[in-house]
């Protein structure tokens, strides 16, 4: 089998029925010592127990199905070189576990200190490399490199590639591992899962259920303590009383989740006015027809709701044509559910019901069946030229591929790097993301304005992971933008 080169978002099949993914970069003075984990996770996202969670200090899962290896450098491998790595029986691995997630973590430093770093994904038998997925990072001390999950009986791998400004602990909470504080003067590097550990009794005692068993490393010196989730809570929306009460409590808690991953980002409190980009094309209308859109909608006004200070969304939709949306204003977002999210309804295949559009809506006949997605990226630049705003934009860019207008596409990001602009464009299952997938690896950008990621499913992508992909990026690019004078 002819290995892969994978783009951030990125996934393959799985033939092998063991695999080793290993971790690789080039070690050297002044660089972390770099350790790769493993959290298996339920379809809900979170481990089971504190056993669920793989790592040097804990180098087997009572399954056998996942191991950590260790370490390799020097003889065997290319000088210079160093290799951790974890190994998965894909047969072996217990039903209820949906997904093992493939983290890394550096101790001593941050990813930024690390060159060379990439992740290798091989035939566990044979040694075969099947793709490998290069990473860069900034200020992150861990990393979810990537994935291995179920899909219709079937595993496959996918590159992630979200760094965490919180570490290790950052990593852990999130998927359900309990971490107490550590101690301020003797806390290991990385800020690495702890326990307050009792007196040690004659022979070993499994670990408390729920919580990471401490790695017993040499304190390095104190790493930066990482925001406090409470800091920038949710912010209290201008119509959300006006809601239903089963969404506005989803809405209170997405937003809560929303402050967090900002807060995990280094980036609480941050603003921004958000942008909304919603594929119309002929291959969507699965996805509007069974609610998928508008699930996606209301997940994202509470990263409006918690990001603007006014908590209203501009919105277009786009096929061979952009169309503008009304604004998203949180107190009407049933309405606009309503009259603005149903291609699957008013769409170039039903014709002759122009007659009853209300007089906002788009007639969708209009906007066609094809992709231009620099159609509509022209049109959400010059909206930002002639609206300026104090704080940057976020565009979120949902998408389900079929992209094939690269050159001009590529052009107006690469204009746009000037701009107080930031693209975060998701992929919605299909494949064929073209130039977007690739924006993070092409070179001759001031600052690096593009994410990408895709899901095969986002209605089975839970809550916080969701905002942690959508948000990861965003807070370095702040960084980058104010330092280029961009922002």
């Amino acid at each position: 089998m002819t290995a892969t080169s994978l783009s951030k978002g990125a996934n393959l099949a799985v033939d092998s029925p063991a695999v080793r993914v290993e971790l690789v970069w080039s070690a050297g003075p002044g660089v972390p010592e770099v350790d790769a984990s493993a959290l298996l996770l339920t379809a809900a996202g979170r481990v089971r127990d504190d056993g669920d969670f793989v790592f040097y200090n804990q180098p087997r899962h009572t399954s056998d199905a996942v191991r950590h290896v260790g370490k390799q450098g020097g003889a065997g491998t290319a000088a210079g070189v160093t290799t951790d790595a974890v190994e998965v029986d894909l047969r072996t691995v217990e039903a209820d576990v949906d997904r093992i997630v493939l983290c890394a973590s550096a101790d001593g430093g941050t990813f930024g200190q690390v060159p060379g770093l990439s992740l290798r994904l091989l035939d566990a038998g044979t040694r075969a490399e099947l793709a490998r997925f290069d990473m860069t990072a900034g200020t992150e001390t861990a990393l979810v490199g990537g994935e291995l999950y179920r899909r219709q009986g079937k595993w496959k791998f996918r590159a992630v590639g979200q760094g965490y400004a919180s570490g290790l602990a950052g990593v852990a909470t999130d998927f359900g591992i309990t971490v107490d504080d550590a101690p301020p003067v003797s806390a290991p590097a990385a800020l690495r899962p702890t326990v307050e550990t009792p007196p040690a009794p004659p022979t070993p005692t499994p670990p408390t259920p729920h919580r990471a068993p401490t790695p017993h490393r040499a304190p390095a010196p104190p790493a930066a303590p990482a925001p406090a989730p409470s800091s920038a809570g949710p912010r209290l929306t201008k119509g959300e009383e006006r809601l239903p009460v089963d969404m506005r409590k989803r809405l209170s808690l997405r937003k809560e989740q929303v402050a967090v991953s900002l807060s995990k980002h280094g980036a609480a409190g941050a603003t921004a006015r958000v942008v909304l980009v919603l594929d119309a094309s002929g291959s969507m209308s699965f996805l509007y027809s069974k609610g998928v859109v508008a699930d996606v909608v209301e997940r994202m006004a509470a990263v409006a709701a918690q990001l603007d200070d006014d908590g209203e969304m501009q919105a277009w939709t786009f096929a061979s044509n952009p169309a503008r949306l009304p604004d998203l204003r949180l107190g009407e977002l049933p309405e606009w559910l309503r009259l603005h999210v149903r291609v699957g309804e008013i769409s170039l295949f039903r014709r002759g019901r122009k007659k009853g559009l209300h007089p906002e809506q788009v007639d969708m006949r209009a906007v066609g069946i094809q992709n231009e997605e620099q159609k509509v990226i022209a049109e959400v630049r010059a909206f930002v030229r002639d609206n300026p705003a104090t704080a940057p934009t976020l565009v979120l860019f949902f998408s389900d591929g079929g992209v094939y207008r690269n050159a001009e596409i590529e052009r107006e990001l690469r204009e746009a790097v000037e701009e107080p602009v930031f693209w975060q464009f998701v992929g919605l299952g299909r494949s064929d993301y073209g130039v977007l997938e690739r924006f993070d690896t092409l070179p001759g950008r001031r600052v690096d304005n593009v994410g990408f990621f895709a899901v095969d499913d986002i209605g089975t992508v839970p809550d916080p992971e969701l905002y942690d992909r959508l948000l990861s990026e965003f807070p370095s690019w702040i960084t980058a933008a104010g330092r280029a004078g961009i922002l």
